[in-house]
């Protein structure tokens, strides 16, 4: 598996793109209100969106700086638009008509020419033929004005250095003072015959189409609303995923409101918006994985649908704002979540695509601070009558036990009704439960399990068990990884061969390094079996440029094999350093040393003694294409560490890797041999640790401040040929000669 994080375009393929593009267009809006922005042709785009307060204002937003798309294909920063002609229909109905005060306006935000930022309002009505609700509109950057009545509000806009651009859609009604319309205002815009000409018009385009590989993509609607589909989907397509999508239809975006709180499962933006999605995808061969989650924008959410702990504080996540858990014993909240996944399952249905829904990550939360459990609601307490359980992680008694028990047995119904409901409305429709595994297997709470990975998840109350534990891979944790896949698959019996594994995400773009792990975690999860991984998520792979691609027929660089011959007595073993030696006229020396660590070379060949060892040798040497693979070699001289000191605890890191100390040089050992590796924790041994590959022990619990770590092992040396020959005669092994077979030490970590 390979990857490039890239900020820019280099010297890839480019194309040609015409300013005002459709596909380019974004929106922006105030909460509560929701808007999405589709492409209806070549030349035209449509906004959809629906109004609940008087100040509601929406944005259609042409930039001059692509921010949103991957840097291999972002569009050039072009913010000179004097030598640039806009025309297009204008179709509108539910908004402001043209001719109105507070009508449609075109903001211009830039620079004027002595470089003071500022901007100018554009009225469209003035630059328009035809109706309030129909009309052409034409506009010559290099004598467009500003103001509202013209000739006399004349404001020159000087369009040299633009930033961005937008047009204003308000309701009737809008009153900037705020407050509730009457009732929602639905409303849309049509522009089409969307032309731009000029010498200006065409400005160059990322066309990178990188190779179809084995890893898929998983996106979400709340980080990409504002986006036309067809500019998301180009993204995915050119960067190579295929397959399936997942799509997260979010928490904060999707709903109609009435009076401030949820009433129905999608609003007019979300359905136009996902109609255009479904149909896109179709067209280019992807399956969509519709996702719905237990989560609800807080804000909106009924109060007796939430989950809430035992004080009666309702379950908040921390994001800002928060979002809530909805308890999966409320009737009226899981009514709800049925309706929501019917209806993306039905539009996914129209566009010809086969039903597939996941449920993702069900749980009953578990708040932050003292890690108490939401299982205190109303509509729980009614069903299972909870016993107090201050915190999943004091030491829990069978009462209590069975109370999470119940819990779990309660989370358990609610995910199989939901799924049962939208396989009543789409017959055949493969269901996706998808759990989170660093909260669900917290070891600090090893009963939590019990409430959010009931037993009544076991295969196959679903037909695909998918894994997350992006907590786990970002802080290199790999032994939790592998350990609590493990758990999953034993306790809810779904073989490899019917999970998927999402890897990823990376929170900000200051911790883009993360993405190492993220791959190197999603080749751990196809290593270990599972069919069909995916990066989470689309946004920040755009974000922080990443570039993934399948190595394929990639050579190993390691087969986890020993030599096969044993070392003869007058085998050579020479430790080298690499250091550069000046000499001044006077004879004074300058040392540089440019390696901390010796790099054993090994010459072998006296081992070699028989036709047998001969033919054995060549063997193995044509198995690892000469130097090209690296293998496992038994040093005759340093083969063990007794008591090494491989860290001290700081209360914290539970990750210590090997190493064999020389004095005060230190070497990294990589290759320890299987079973021989023992730990101390404060001159206590222990058997609470894993052992990851690379030679990584990570233990169950953090030691104390201060706290000595060692560790005592047996280890080979990963070496390789030398060389890409390899030179053996049947008369030099008649003559008693041993040829010189040498081998060098790869350099792990």
């Amino acid at each position: 598996m390979g990857h490039w994080l890239t900020a820019a375009r280099g010297q890839q393929d480019a194309g040609v793109l015409t300013r005002f593009d459709p596909v380019y267009w974004t929106v922006n809006f105030p909460r509560p209100m929701m808007a999405a922005v589709t492409t209806t042709a070549a030349d035209a785009l449509r906004v959809d969106a629906v109004f609940y307060r008087r100040d509601d204002l929406a944005g259609l937003i042409w930039e001059s700086e692509d921010r949103h798309d991957h840097p291999l294909l972002r569009y050039e920063t072009a913010r000179d638009y004097r030598r640039c002609r806009l025309s297009f229909r204008w179709r509108s109905a539910g908004v402001l008509a043209l001719d109105a005060v507070n009508g449609p306006v075109l903001t211009i935000e830039g620079r004027d020419a002595d470089g003071n930022a500022r901007a100018w309002y554009v009225r469209l009505w003035n630059y328009a033929t035809g109706t309030p609700q129909d009309a052409r509109v034409a506009i010559d950057f290099a004598s467009v004005d500003g103001g509202f009545l013209l000739p006399g509000e004349r404001d020159p806009v000087w369009a040299g250095d633009v930033e961005r651009m937008f047009v204003s859609l308000v309701a009737p009604g809008y009153d900037a003072a705020g407050g509730a319309l009457p009732a929602p205002v639905e409303a849309w815009v049509e522009v089409s015959e969307i032309a731009c000409t000029g010498a200006g018009a065409v400005i160059a385009i990322g066309d990178v189409v990188l190779p179809e590989h084995d890893v898929r993509i998983a996106s979400g609607y709340d980080d990409s609303y504002h986006l036309t589909p067809a500019r998301l989907l180009r993204n995915a397509l050119q960067l190579g995923y295929r397959g399936a999508i997942v799509h997260y239809v979010g928490m904060s975006h999707y709903f109609r409101l009435r009076g401030g709180v949820v009433e129905g499962a999608l609003n007019v933006a979300c359905a136009a918006w996902h109609r255009d999605f479904a149909a896109r995808a179709k067209v280019l061969g992807y399956d969509l994985i519709w996702s719905l989650s237990y989560e609800l924008f807080d804000a909106h959410c009924p109060a007796g649908w939430k989950q809430r702990a035992a004080d009666g504080s309702p379950a908040l996540t921390g994001w800002v704002p928060p979002s809530t858990l909805l308890s999966p014993s409320n009737v009226a909240a899981m009514a709800y979540l049925h309706g929501v996944a019917r209806a993306f399952v039905a539009i996914g249905q129209a566009a010809g695509l086969a039903p597939h829904f996941q449920i993702g990550e069900p749980w009953w939360w578990v708040t932050p601070e003292g890690a108490r459990p939401c299982i205190y609601d109303d509509s729980a307490v009614a069903a299972f009558a909870p016993v107090a359980v201050p915190s999943v992680r004091a030491t829990l008694d069978a009462a209590q036990r069975a109370t999470l028990d119940r819990a779990g047995a309660a989370l358990a119904a609610s995910t199989a009704a939901l799924a049962a409901a939208v396989k009543a409305a789409a017959p055949g429709c493969t269901t996706y439960l998808l759990t989170y595994l660093p909260t669900v297997l917290d070891a600090a709470a090893p009963e939590a399990k019990r409430m959010n990975m009931p037993l009544g998840w076991a295969a196959p109350a679903f037909d695909v068990l998918q894994l997350e534990d992006y907590d786990w891979v970002t802080e290199g944790d790999t032994a939790s990884s592998a350990r609590g896949a493990a758990a999953a698959t034993l306790r809810l019996g779904y073989p490899a061969g019917a999970q998927d594994y999402l890897s990823g995400f990376v929170l900000r773009p200051e911790q883009r390094g993360q993405w190492r792990a993220i791959v190197a975690a999603a080749g751990a999860a196809q290593a270990r079996g599972v069919p069909r991984v995916y990066l989470w998520a689309l946004p920040q792979v755009l974000r922080d440029g990443l570039v993934y691609w399948q190595e394929e027929g990639a050579v190993e660089a390691f087969d986890d094999v020993m030599f096969p011959l044993a070392l003869g007595r007058e085998a050579e073993v020479t430790p080298t350093f690499s250091t550069g030696v000046t000499t001044s006229a006077g004879g004074r020396e300058t040392r540089s040393v440019a390696w901390a660590e010796a790099r054993t070379r090994y010459d072998v060949g006296p081992g070699v003694r028989s036709e047998a060892d001969v033919a054995t040798l060549l063997a193995f040497f044509r198995a690892r294409m000469g130097a090209a693979r690296g293998f496992r070699l038994r040093d005759p001289f340093d083969w063990r560490g007794v008591g090494e000191a491989i860290g001290t605890g700081d209360g914290a890191t539970r990750t210590f890797a090997l190493v064999r100390r020389y004095g005060q040089a230190v070497r990294r050992i990589t290759r320890p041999v299987s079973g021989s590796v023992r730990v101390a924790v404060g001159g206590t041994a222990t058997g609470a640790f894993t052992l990851a590959p690379g030679g990584v022990v990570t233990l169950d619990a953090a030691p104390a401040k201060g706290t000595a770590v060692t560790a005592s092992f047996d280890f080979d040396v990963p070496v390789r040929f030398a060389e890409d020959q390899l030179s053996v005669t049947r008369a030099t092994h008649l003559a008693g000669a041993a040829p010189s077979v040498p081998l060098i030490e790869v350099r792990e970590a």
